[in-house]
């Protein structure tokens, strides 16, 4: 079974923080409350445990990985290009449940692009994803903490059932707040394509871009 990170009176949130910083230092995975559901979270220049993720999820490396970042600065040696319309929407969503495609600088392994090129990045609205990525210092995987095909869990008890004998840890942060998954919208293309539409809605997206 995981360890499961939870603040108590002998555990304070900073030290369990840390705690969860160094299994991603050391290669582990962990599952994290975002604002959506809980994520598995590697280090992503890792690529040994990029690998672990798709064997945790019994995914094939078909399926990109997307990335939770710390701050929006942090895009820079992530990606080639920011187009106008990404600035609009990083102004208007970051932190938050958008995920942006973006094309992938050299920096970023094969393994989390699916050979595509293109990588998913969000800077989370949910403190404990954001200052575990602070704290790392390097971006975080954000894929589902789920096996595939199978429910997204908003409890840290439904990670454990599902996939507890796969990962290293569970930080529990309580019930996430997500009833839908982050939408994800590639900004590569022009006009931008919505590929998910999860918890930013379409419409509202549309006030401030045309997309498809």
């Amino acid at each position: 079974m995981p360890e499961v990170l939870k603040p108590d009176p002998e555990h304070s949130m900073d030290r369990i923080l840390a705690r969860a910083v160094e299994i991603l230092a050391g290669g582990g995975i962990i599952a994290y409350p975002t604002e959506t559901f809980y994520g598995l979270g590697a280090d992503a220049t890792n690529p040994k445990a990029i690998e672990k993720i798709f064997s945790v999820k019994g995914r094939d490396f078909k399926n990109p990985v997307a990335l939770i970042i710390g701050r929006t600065d942090d895009i820079y040696p992530l990606v080639k290009d920011i187009p106008e319309t990404a600035r609009k929407l990083m102004a208007a969503f970051w932190p938050g449940a958008l995920t942006m495609v973006f094309a992938a600088s050299d920096t970023i392994s094969p393994l989390l692009t699916a050979g595509s090129g293109k990588i998913g990045l969000r800077v989370s609205s949910h403190p404990l994803a954001r200052e575990i990525v602070h704290q790392l210092k390097k971006p975080l995987t954000a894929t589902s903490a789920n096996q595939s095909g199978a429910p997204e869990c908003s409890l840290a008890s439904q990670v454990v059932q599902q996939i507890g004998d796969k990962i290293d840890a569970v930080l529990d942060g309580g019930k996430t707040g997500g009833e839908k998954a982050s939408t994800i919208i590639d900004i590569t293309c022009d006009p931008p394509v919505i590929l998910r539409e999860g918890a930013i809605s379409k419409k509202t997206l549309k006030s401030y871009t045309q997309i498809i």
